[in-house]
């Protein structure tokens, strides 16, 4: 059993109140200060990021790697996003609350975002679990209110204005975490962010208007139809997906085994963790094709693949098969319990988000590498930092941190949390000092890595832009 499980069985007998369990985990900053989240120190021990860096790229495809390190030289908040590793590895020597929960692993603001559901609403969720595991709350806020400096100063806000930014964020996860409290189970179970309670959360019509022009957008691009003539050619009556190297290329046998046989094992095996009825509509779909694609920047290097399937000559899907290695927690907090971690991701995915999607599934390649499934860019929006401005970034600040305590309530005790945390800002406060710190440790530890670079100890490509 794990560590989640365990505390789920403890908290089921015997039976306890919500205000019991707020007090609960009031008593529990006798031992965890709130006030004690609030630092990050330089252990003497630390281990160099740049060898937890290269640890990371093993089992990636090496021809690959140069640019995932590439993409990560481009700023602190890049290399931030491909360092999920060494986040992992400073929190864990961090002051803990004691309270477990499904975590995403790697929360920060750019894994957040709209998607639609299968019963084609967009709502706004986390959309990226490949590190997810159970594990401390805090560390899911702690990595997002530090990547919310780190953008801010990407785009060169005033440090007051990403104050303002982060301490919006840790207050809006504190007032939801205490709403979800206060809720009945069904309800925090079937509450999901949909568009208008987005809009809602945007401070004035100017940014509602920007918010509806890119779902819109959104909506319009992120189609079957839209991308089938984006990415598809045809080699007689055969579709096949264009190649575009390095970014987009079909694998050799080599890299892909199952090449020969139209990976018929691997496609029954997903199909295997489908619901019935989801198999039934996937039955309908015949392989057509398949092509390595570059995304990301953690992710580069690891197996990521475009697969076209086709119901007939005008009605195509496209699925997104990601590798899924060891979550980055695991040294940290323990194993998964799951054998394959393509369903770790999955069981992750469908703890956390209010709606999933419909082709979600596992499975496992001849190569012995798990892998997850699901759609491409089904109606998928996420935050385009550059185009923020100080407003922009409190308001999906205050999304962001709405989102993951929705995520978190599910999994976890919400009135447990929400007792630790308790109604004052003494938490908010906590987590904008931690925040700028560890921010000043990105970029420290951002800067030794170009240094790497430079001397020929870590080999990058820049991409052409």
């Amino acid at each position: 059993m794990d560590t989640l499980s365990r505390e789920r069985a403890s908290q089921a007998v015997p039976y306890k109140s919500a205000d019991e369990r707020r007090a609960e985990g009031k008593a529990m900053r006798d031992a965890a200060p709130r006030e004690g989240h609030g630092h990050w120190k330089v252990r003497k021990d630390r281990r160099d990021p740049i060898d937890i860096l290269s640890e990371s790229n093993k089992g990636r495809l090496q021809d690959l790697v140069p640019i995932r390190f590439g993409r990560m030289m481009q700023s602190p908040f890049a290399f931030y996003r491909g360092s999920a590793a060494v986040m992992a590895a400073d929190l864990a020597t961090t002051r803990s609350s004691g309270i477990t929960v499904q975590v995403c692993g790697d929360a920060h603001l750019s894994n957040f975002g709209g998607f639609a559901t299968p019963e084609r609403r967009i709502i706004f969720d986390i959309n990226d679990f490949d590190e997810t595991l159970p594990g401390p709350w805090e560390w899911d806020l702690k990595r997002l209110v530090a990547s919310i400096v780190l953008a801010g100063r990407h785009i060169r806000l005033a440090e007051s204005d990403t104050g303002r930014a982060v301490a919006a964020t840790a207050r809006s996860y504190r007032e939801h975490m205490a709403d979800y409290a206060a809720m009945r189970a069904l309800d925090v179970w079937y509450d999901a962010i949909d568009v208008d309670r987005f809009l809602e959360a945007m401070e004035t019509a100017e940014r509602r208007e920007r918010v509806e022009e890119r779902l819109k957008k959104a909506r319009e691009r992120n189609t079957p139809d839209f991308l089938f003539p984006k990415f598809v050619e045809h080699i007689g009556e055969t579709p096949r997906i264009i190649d575009d190297p390095p970014l987009i290329f079909h694998p050799s046998a080599e890299q892909l085994p199952g090449l020969a046989t139209g990976y018929n094992d691997a496609i029954a095996r997903y199909r295997e963790t489908l619901s019935e009825h989801v198999q039934s509509l996937f039955d309908r779909f015949h392989f057509c094709d398949l092509a390595m694609k570059v995304v990301g920047v953690g992710s580069v290097g690891t197996m990521c693949v475009v697969a076209l399937f086709m119901a007939s000559e005008d009605d195509p899907i496209f699925l997104q098969v990601k590798e899924a290695g060891a979550s980055v927690l695991e040294p940290y907090v323990g194993r998964s319990r799951h054998a394959n971690h393509g369903q770790r991701v999955v069981a992750g995915q469908r703890l956390m988000q209010s709606a999933s999607d419909l082709f979600l599934g596992w499975g496992r390649g001849i190569n012995g590498r798990d892998f997850y499934v699901r759609q491409l860019r089904d109606m998928k929006t996420s935050a385009i930092i550059e185009d923020f401005d100080a407003g922009d970034l409190r308001a999906y600040g205050r999304v962001c941190g709405w989102a993951l305590a929705r995520a978190h309530a599910r999994s976890g005790d919400a009135a447990l949390i929400a007792g630790y945390i308790g109604s004052s800002e003494v938490f908010d406060d906590a987590m904008c000092d931690f925040a700028v710190e560890y921010a000043d440790q990105a970029q420290r530890d951002h800067r030794a890595f170009v240094k790497a670079v430079r001397q020929g100890r870590v080999n990058a490509i820049i991409e052409a832009s």
